[in-house]
């Protein structure tokens, strides 16, 4: 719904690629491992979202006014809402197969989030950021990995450490 004075959204992206059966097999093996630890997860992440940006605590009068990251571990309110945060992925990840149901679930996210709690859109944006930051970090010690081993290489007298794999 916009509002008076808003601007139409225009950063939306362009609708993604479908997935593969190859890409919804590894979101789907890699969630399951994740998922088994869902409210500790969950918690963990809205803490760093929280932490990272305070601003996202107005939309919860039950923990709004937390400072303390272990105030809000604490909390049952902040884990109840872990818990519906890592459901509703869970729903998205086990419909993967079935592209209108994952549409019509996450629908419902946004339609409840925009009208009854008034949250604004790019909260979702900096959630997923907040997500992907361990893809980002492991991405770097990936690289360190690469780098050290390769340095390892070097030092045993390999001429050149070949980027090809074939």
């Amino acid at each position: 719904m916009q509002r008076e004075g808003d601007v139409e959204c225009d950063d939306r992206p362009e609708r993604s690629e479908p997935l593969t059966d190859a890409e919804r097999e590894i979101i789907q093996d890699t969630w399951g491992i994740v998922y088994k630890n869902c409210e500790d997860v969950g918690v963990s992440v809205l803490i760093r979202f929280f932490v990272n940006f305070p601003s996202a605590k107005q939309y919860f009068s039950q923990f709004q006014d937390m400072e303390d990251p272990e105030e809000m571990e604490r909390s049952s309110q902040l884990r109840h809402h872990a818990r519906r945060v890592m459901n509703a992925i869970n729903t998205v990840v086990e419909n993967l197969h079935d592209p209108e149901k994952v549409s019509s679930v996450l629908a419902l996210v946004g339609k409840a989030h925009a009208i009854k709690h008034k949250v604004e859109p790019m909260y979702f944006k900096i959630l997923s950021g907040v997500l992907l930051e361990v893809q980002m970090v492991w991405t770097k010690l990936m690289g360190a990995v690469y780098w050290h081993v390769t340095g390892a290489y070097t030092d045993v007298g390999w001429l050149q450490v070949s980027s090809s794999a074939v």
